[in-house]
């Protein structure tokens, strides 16, 4: 079988930029899988993942292990490319059991594999892992240039871990062997320059890091410029907040010029944490359409995979099916051999019979089970098209028929299936909300409150601001973000709230402004607030309220960290 060895080699190339580039390989022996590659490269990657299944079990009917590890390969490739990075991460290891180690013609897929591993793994913050997978990587690597790719990963995930002084090591590997003036050198030296301003904040990275810029602009490598722009609007954001503005609308421009909406919500962040509030009103909206967007999409794109699954094991079930009852016959009619046979060689076909029997019942009990775990994912599947499916599916229906809409009645219908749909999910995965990131738990806290005369902006809740923070103060503080935005949605009026959130080495500033009536200057604090207040004061903090009637209110909370 013929697998065009450049298409990996490519992928393997881009497999760090920032740059959404997936090459995969192609064979010219498989029609399901030649087709799904004509879907990738016209950006169907729903269909060509459908087509690399199709492609997997011809392979499989041939025997061929390299053609189903590299379907699965791909497949992994796929859910990693569109963000199911837990998809990505059981599809990348079902691949494993198909390539072969010990095989040098398996080299470069399994190389290929372990890397995209890795890269879902840190996504998922698993940074362990994901290291232990770059490095199998690294092991079953051929050239050197992939060997500086898997080493310059293993730098940014121990970037993530904040282990500066060994990212700087990995980072210093990487760059040995590089050209310069190439993209693999200006996004090294970015990495290098960063690790090592952050492990000594007194470093001057400024020179390396403008150097690595120029570099990407003479090459014209946009996806590198908005790496180079964010790093440089990061490095000047305490010492020079003009320039850290400065770059961050350039990296806002490139992203829309690369048409990222991930890179762009990202500059938007920026620079809202570096303007003043009045200057970012169009930020904020922006940030929060694209932000809407991106939520929606990724979930259809989810959505969509679990539907491709649920055909997909749809068929495997039908498949151990007859396969069951195909070695149910081939048992039967190895009995009705036995007792034809005549009384002389009786006994040696019993003694055989039986361990024939034996070795055909364990692999049925073992079917069994595999059977079991199938229908139950089928059973699942199926509970999310009769209940979700369909009860939005009515929803539609009750719009699109009636002139006079029923928001409140609607809004209820949609509420149930919410909660229908959490139950079969919590049914199928047992998930543990307390394994939730808190900067999530925040934000889904606020935007619960949000609706379409209740906007709710927020800027820097990001997972690095609740490092470290005690566990008892994070409840503490979700009862006063709540008690806040209850305030708001009862008494205020608002149509607008800002919620930001800020963090210092000994102190999280939390910032709170809507656009209601304020408090009157008589004020009398109900329960809500003095129980607000109280536990601010428990945490050795304090809380300041700001108000001008008919202007809005400013909260100010300040809690020492130490």
């Amino acid at each position: 079988m013929n697998y065009c060895y450049l298409f990996v080699l490519l992928f393997l190339f881009f497999a760090c930029s920032n740059k959404k580039e997936t090459p995969y390989v192609k064979t010219l022996n498989n029609p399901f899988f030649d087709q799904a590659y004509i879907y990738l490269e016209d950006g169907k990657s729903d269909s060509a993942f459908l087509f690399f299944e199709k492609a997997k079990q011809l392979f499989l009917e041939q025997k061929d292990s390299l053609g189903v590890g590299n379907c699965l390969v791909n497949m992994a490739i796929v859910q990693q490319e569109r963000n199911d990075y837990f998809g990505a991460q059981e599809t990348a290891l079902s691949a494993l059991n198909y390539l072969k180690a010990q095989d040098t013609s398996h080299r470069v897929y399994l190389s290929s594999n372990y890397n995209n591993l890795g890269r879902a793994t840190r996504e998922l913050k698993e940074y362990p892992k994901a290291i232990q997978f770059f490095k199998q990587a690294i092991r079953f690597a051929d050239d050197s240039a992939h060997i500086r790719i898997y080493t310059n990963n293993i730098g940014l995930v121990y970037h993530d871990m904040e282990d500066f002084p060994s990212a700087i090591a990995a980072f210093k590997e990487a760059l040995k062997g590089e050209e310069v003036g190439t993209n693999a050198y200006a996004r090294v030296l970015t990495n290098l320059s960063k690790a090592m301003w952050l492990d000594d904040p007194g470093y001057n990275a400024s020179n390396d890091l403008r150097r690595a810029l120029t570099m990407r602009i003479e090459n014209k490598d946009f996806w590198g410029q908005n790496s180079s722009y964010a790093t440089l609007s990061d490095y000047y954001s305490q010492t020079k907040p003009d320039s850290a503005s400065y770059y961050a609308q350039l990296q806002y421009n490139t992203a829309k010029k690369n048409k990222s909406a991930d890179d762009q919500v990202k500059a938007l962040q920026r620079l809202i944490r570096l303007q003043s509030v009045d200057s970012t009103k169009v930020h904020f909206e922006t940030y929060h359409r694209l932000s809407d967007s991106m939520q929606q999409v990724r979930a259809a794109a989810k959505n969509q995979f679990a539907l491709i699954r649920y055909e997909v094991e749809k068929n495997i079930t039908d498949n151990l099916r007859l396969e069951k009852e195909n070695a149910e016959k081939a048992t039967r009619l190895i009995r009705q051999r036995i007792v034809s046979m005549g009384f002389g060689v009786l006994l040696v076909l019993v003694v055989t019979g039986g361990i024939l029997y034996y070795k055909k019942r364990k692999e049925r009990l073992k079917q069994d089970a595999l059977n079991n775990i199938k229908a139950n994912q089928l059973k699942t599947s199926r509970k999310v098209h009769d209940v979700v499916a369909n009860g939005i599916y009515r929803v539609m229906t009750e719009i699109e028929h009636k002139e006079e809409l029923d928001r409140e009645g609607i809004l209820d219908k949609l509420e149930d299936m919410y909660h229908k749909s959490r139950d079969i999910s919590y049914e199928a995965e047992g998930e543990d909300l307390s394994q939730k990131p808190f900067n999530e738990q925040v934000t889904d806290l606020l935007k619960s409150f949000a609706s379409g005369s209740h906007r709710v902006l927020i800027a820097g809740n990001e997972s690095t601001v609740w490092q470290a923070v005690a566990s008892n103060v994070k409840e503490e503080i979700r009862h006063v973000l709540q008690e806040l935005m209850v305030n708001m949605k009862k008494h205020s009026e608002a149509n607008s709230v800002v919620v930001r959130f800020q963090r210092t080495d000994d102190c999280l500033k939390i910032h709170y402004q809507d656009t209601g009536i304020g408090l009157p200057d008589d004020v009398v604090y109900g329960n809500g607030l003095t129980s607000t207040g109280n536990r601010i004061k428990n945490m050795r903090g304090a809380i300041t309220f700001a108000s001008e009637g008919g202007k809005g209110l400013r909260v100010e909370v300040a809690i020492p960290l130490r």
